[in-house]
């Protein structure tokens, strides 16, 4: 199992630690260092700082959203990057969710999320490729245009560039079993959220084999600490805000995701009393039990029993998101 570090996206503003603890993963050997977004900063603008700073280190995004730019554009920042860092990107893609696809990006949330996803991976490939000129003739994305508000005049094209490598990793973030199932048939691998190293079976049904080659790499929160039950806030606040704030209270896939691992009332609480203005209480509706079982935390001696639970499993690379050194190097001496 190989370790990667998980940025995530900035707050207010960029993390004055940015670099250093990129830099620190690679030193450790960890395998690779993972940006995102949401409706602020940008997966590929930090990443490509973090390339011109490192020298080994893989290069990915956990996620990049479809919804923010056409899949030949997102194929073109993954073709660029890659030349830049000399092979080092892992390219991975999110649909987000109605609200923030609609709200954000002011575009329609699809009505076929899976066909939306499948085209949207088969236009990238096709540009990392560059066999021929890409063509689609796809439901939410055809190349040329071929929409009765174009021109006609749209034209097949390939990239000038040619893809230092036609076989950029394609890694997809899938919540539910409809689009796990799909991950594993087209994509490079997938991108958990919550993983339980314990009910993974159960909770996302996975087949017994995967696909070879198939990367599993879920993120985990992580932090050495005496206190479990502080240690446990930070992972406690980010799933009230995911589960509270990151979605419709009609629609969200990470309150379904929590349901389905068997906190469906829990989740409810907490959505309600998120919107209601009352983030306080809904971070602390969280179960500990909950927030304990998807992370790492505690003193030494507890973080290495149950990373090797992490380990009997079929995760392939384990996204740490810390901003602990001491905890990274921990990890990386467990691990190794």
């Amino acid at each position: 199992m190989r370790l990667g570090l998980a940025l995530g996206y900035w707050g207010r503003g960029p993390s004055p630690d940015l670099l250093d603890l990129a830099r620190e993963a690679e030193r450790l050997g960890y395998d690779s260092v993972w940006t995102a977004e949401a409706w602020g900063s940008d997966a590929f603008t930090a990443l490509t700082w973090i390339a011109a700073h490192t020298s080994r280190i893989g290069l990915g995004t956990a996620v990049a959203q479809m919804a923010a730019r056409a899949p030949t554009t997102t194929a073109m920042h993954a073709l660029t990057l890659d030349h830049l860092s000399g092979g080092r990107v892992l390219l991975g893609l999110g649909l987000s969710g109605p609200q923030v696809v609609e709200g954000w990006y002011g575009r329609p949330f699809p009505r076929s999320p899976l066909t939306a996803t499948r085209e949207y991976v088969d236009v990238v490939r096709q540009v990392l490729r560059r066999e021929a000129p890409v063509r689609l003739d796809g439901r939410h994305h055809s190349h040329p245009y071929n929409g009765p508000d174009g021109t006609g005049l749209g034209k097949a094209l390939k990239p000038i560039t040619h893809p230092l490598r036609a076989d950029v990793p394609v890694l997809l973030g899938a919540e539910g079993p409809k689009n796990i199932a799909q991950t594993l048939a087209i994509a490079d691998g997938w991108l958990p959220l919550y993983w339980t190293p314990d009910r993974w079976a159960e909770v996302y049904a996975l087949p017994a084999t995967l696909p070879e080659g198939f990367l599993v790499a879920p993120m985990v929160r992580a932090r050495l600490c005496e206190d479990v039950a502080e240690g446990l806030l930070p992972v406690k606040a980010m799933l009230g805000f995911y589960i509270g704030g990151m979605g419709h209270a009609a629609r969200n896939f990470h309150a379904d995701l929590m349901g389905r691992m068997g906190y469906e009332k829990e989740a409810r609480r907490i959505q309600e009393l998120f919107a209601a203005g009352r983030r306080e209480e809904a971070v602390l509706a969280v179960p500990d039990a909950f927030a304990d079982e998807i992370s790492l935390v505690g003193p030494r001696r507890r973080i290495a029993g149950r990373l090797e639970r992490w380990r009997r499993g079929p995760v392939t690379d384990l996204l740490v998101t810390s901003p602990d050194p001491a905890t990274l190097r921990l990890l990386a001496e467990l691990n190794a």
